[in-house]
């Protein structure tokens, strides 16, 4: 390879070095919160939503039939 071109992508022997020692430390850090808890707040905001709305649904009072034929009488009509 020609010396520019080994210089323009870097593929030195110091450059490569210096590559593998910036990835190998790259990974290493502290895990944040998100990578800590991120998995538990999303299924415990998915628990509390279902069971927010499975309560909502249940106390409506609303009759959950596939049809209303035959289930549904008119009022009298009041005068």
């Amino acid at each position: 390879m020609f010396p520019v071109a080994r210089a323009a992508l870097g593929l030195t022997a110091r450059g490569v070095q210096r590559t593998a020692v910036r990835q190998a430390h790259h990974g290493k850090h502290e895990p944040t919160f998100h990578d800590k808890y991120g998995n538990l707040v999303l299924i415990g905001g998915a628990a509390f939503f279902a069971a927010v709305w499975g309560y909502v649904l249940t106390k409506s009072g609303v009759a959950w039939g596939l049809s209303p034929v035959g289930k549904v009488t008119p009022k009298e009509w009041r005068e």
